[in-house]
């Protein structure tokens, strides 16, 4: 029975294709057959089961298992093998990135440094140029505008400095003399004196109204 089985022309022609394609897929394509093979193992395994159930079904479970074998190994590699290439894809595509990113780094540093040279020999080239009395000139209204700059500063600070002075004296004496009165008003009171204004209108006499002159 398992020989007739294992003969049938069905089994043979399934067997050998999935062999085939995981052939060419561990070898003749350029990735590594992990994937491919791992798929083809989970895929076999899982169509032995479904072929075995089919075949139950119908009486066949042995050629069922063999057939739900075969296509399951080719179904699981072909998907192992689908995604192995893309995988390598997104790698191949992330390396040519970073060889551009390399390439245009290396192209800009030396663009850099040939911009640098080319402003330097233009700066000695313009230094030759210079004059020992020019640059003495040069050097001299420096330092008296420096001189100027230090003076004016000193001179603004100096008025910041008064004024601050100015308002912290008439605030110190608006507070002194608001203390004063307060104290003046609380010792009067503590001795009994009489506000000078109401003394005044007490000791007033009363006196008559003016009248109008008579005609």
């Amino acid at each position: 029975m398992a020989r007739s089985l294992t003969s049938s022309p069905l089994v043979r022609k399934i067997t050998i294709g999935s062999l085939i394609v995981i052939m060419a897929a561990s070898n003749g394509c350029q990735v590594a057959p992990s994937k491919t093979m791992s798929g083809a193992g989970p895929g076999a395994g899982a169509g032995a089961v479904v072929g075995g159930l089919a075949g139950s079904a119908s009486g066949n479970s042995g050629q069922g298992v063999l057939a739900g074998a075969a296509a399951g190994a080719i179904i699981g590699g072909i998907i192992g093998l689908t995604q192995e290439m893309k995988e390598r894809k997104e790698q191949d595509r992330l390396s040519q990135e970073r060889a551009y990113q390399q390439d245009l780094a290396k192209k800009r540093g030396e663009e850099a440094k040939m911009k640098a040279a080319m402003e330097e020999e233009m700066a000695v080239a313009q230094g030759f140029q210079i004059s020992d009395l020019e640059l003495n000139e040069a050097l001299k209204k420096t330092e008296s505008a420096s001189t100027r700059l230090a003076k004016l500063k000193e001179e603004r600070n100096a008025a910041l400095a008064k004024k601050k002075t100015l308002d912290d004296a008439q605030e110190k004496l608006l507070t002194t003399e608001a203390e004063i009165a307060r104290l003046e008003e609380e010792l009067a009171r503590l001795r009994g004196d009489k506000v000078a204004g109401t003394a005044d209108k007490a000791a007033a006499p009363a006196t008559a109204p003016i009248s109008a002159p008579k005609n």
